[in-house]
């Protein structure tokens, strides 16, 4: 099996999630391909059996590089033919899309847009979303944005994610992998 790990990460939160991710398929046995998008890559999406796709939530979305990929990479896939009425599912093609939020002001619900956008390409291309996960992610930096970390609708988030978080991640990647 094929498989990726694609990720933006501008805070250092979703590069510790990507790291678990790698780390846990790797003791699994499986060989992976780890990706973070730092500006323009052309990356074959549809090479992959099983792709895991995050970003931190910035504003209700990921990451700008990643949207930008994707933008691309639908533009690409468009051109060539490769996304089809009604999406057709391909067999074998699974991905697990994942954020890691900090929700300041209205929890969660500021990390389903940004999941769902991420989804949307390769649920076009075909791929089997297996599943949608959030990881609590603290806000980074001095003065308010701080604040943010302590103040917010989801409680003390500081630390996140935390060595727990990244422990339920192994079971889960176990999890997804096995089935």
């Amino acid at each position: 099996m094929k498989i990726l790990n694609l990720y933006f990460s501008s805070t250092g939160n979703t590069d510790k999630v990507a790291s678990r991710i790698t780390a846990t398929v790797e003791k699994l046995g499986h060989r992976i391909d780890t990706v973070k998008i730092t500006g323009d890559q052309e990356i074959d999406l549809l090479s992959y059996d099983f792709i895991f796709v995050g970003s931190g939530v910035y504003q209700w979305l990921p990451g700008k590089g990643l949207q930008e990929f994707i933008a691309a990479r639908l533009a690409h896939y468009a051109a060539a033919g490769e996304i089809k009425y009604a999406s057709p599912r391909r067999s074998g093609k699974k991905v697990v899309v994942y954020c890691t939020y900090g929700g300041a002001h209205t929890g969660s619900n500021e990390a389903v847009p940004a999941v769902k956008f991420m989804g949307q390409l390769f649920d076009h291309l075909g791929f089997e979303i297996v599943a949608e996960w959030y990881y609590l992610g603290a806000y980074p930096g001095q003065g308010r944005m701080k604040d943010f970390s302590t103040l917010g609708r989801l409680g003390n988030i500081t630390g996140r994610p935390h060595e727990a978080d990244l422990l339920d991640l192994e079971e889960r990647v176990t999890g997804v992998l096995r089935v």
